[in-house]
């Protein structure tokens, strides 16, 4: 079976994404005002149901899933990854140390309040 991540199959992914945009949709449409906003969000929250409703009912795969063998991967580029990871880290760090007076250590001096 493909697609398992940390035990979890695909079909609970598209559940998450089915209700988050269902959510956001919903937010979206509940900022205009009227009944046809509220009929709106209704709908979208009942096809969200109905979707959900079907992918639970019918599943298309089987229950227990089937043992997986594992696959012995090699990487070896491991070295050249983790020099890389290294330089992006320094870099990152030096822009980080050159940003910092240009932004938060900015001189500002104090306008006179009157001019004799």
């Amino acid at each position: 079976m493909a697609g398992i991540v940390m035990g979890v199959g695909p079909g609970i992914f598209i559940l998450a994404v089915i209700w988050v945009l269902s959510f956001l949709i919903c937010n979206l449409l509940s900022r205009s005002g009227g009944v046809v906003s509220w009929l709106s969000i209704v709908l979208v929250f009942l096809l969200a149901l109905i979707i959900t409703m079907i992918l639970i009912f019918f599943p298309r795969a089987k229950e227990t899933p089937e043992p997986v063998t594992e696959e012995v991967i090699f990487d070896n580029f491991f070295i050249g990854r983790y020099c890389l990871l290294c330089i992006l880290i320094v870099g990152f760090l030096a822009g980080l140390i050159l940003l910092f007076p240009h932004y938060l250590v900015e001189h500002i001096e104090a306008k006179p309040l009157r001019s004799f």
